[in-house]
């Protein structure tokens, strides 16, 4: 199999790099990633989005989207695949697009949101502090993550009920087949299973603990949050 020159810019703990690494990885394709850090290194590049999260070049080509990107993996190197994951017809695309719409538009932002609050209020998450509030203003921070915790779960539950039903039905989201519908959910909710709390609310709703199961454990996908490690213990 010829090697396929293509760039991936961006950090991997990014989960949109750790989205386009993920396809890049299901379907084994070479590539090179170029590890960017804008505020410990200045070294930005300018070509990338305004979030300067990921950035992908093969040859003339270069997108900033990492669901764009994905899907320009999977149209523009189809022989290479060994699992179609953007469908093998109309119909099954179709289906693939109307989940890879509902990451983005219902998924996406609870998930991220719930990660972003567990991660930075551990006593909220269930982690005692060592310290008293030290003060009023401080009891009312305490007060505002506790309800940015909540607010998150709640607005998460109500698209897990709706993935639970669908998973009812079949393996997969798009069917009984792992697809870019299902990749394309895993950085955020691989972030959410980092905390207990995360991984109890992801575990309440049956079908979408054994989807959740049988996705985070693809090998490419544990080859990512491999990078993610190793990068996390790079100075």
């Amino acid at each position: 199999m010829a090697s396929v020159v293509v760039q991936v810019f961006g950090q991997p703990a990014s989960t949109d790099v750790a989205r386009v690494m993920a396809c890049l990885l299901e379907r084994k394709l070479e590539f090179q990633l170029v590890r960017t850090d804008a505020f410990r290194r200045g070294n930005k590049l300018p070509e990338l989005d305004p979030r300067g999260q990921v950035m992908l070049k093969h040859g003339d080509i270069t997108l900033t989207d990492s669901r764009d990107i994905c899907r320009y993996v999977c149209t523009e190197f189809p022989r290479w695949c060994t699992r179609d994951l953007y469908g093998a017809g109309a119909l099954e695309r179709a289906s693939v697009e109307k989940w890879l719409q509902a990451e983005a538009q219902s998924f996406d932002a609870p998930s991220a949101a719930l990660a972003f609050h567990l991660a930075f209020a551990p006593r909220v998450a269930g982690v005692p502090s060592s310290s008293s509030p030290a003060d009023g203003e401080e009891e009312e921070e305490e007060a505002r993550r506790a309800a940015a915790v909540t607010e998150s779960e709640r607005r998460l539950l109500r698209v897990l009920d709706v993935y639970d039903d669908a998973l009812g039905r079949s393996a997969y989201l798009a069917g009984g087949e792992f697809t870019l519908a299902d990749l394309s959910h895993l950085p955020n909710a691989h972030n959410v299973a980092c905390s207990a709390r995360g991984r109890a609310l992801l575990a309440s709703r049956g079908n979408v603990a054994r989807w959740y199961a049988a996705i985070s454990a693809r090998p490419a996908w544990r080859q990512v949050v491999g990078a993610q490690g190793r990068c996390a213990l790079e100075p």
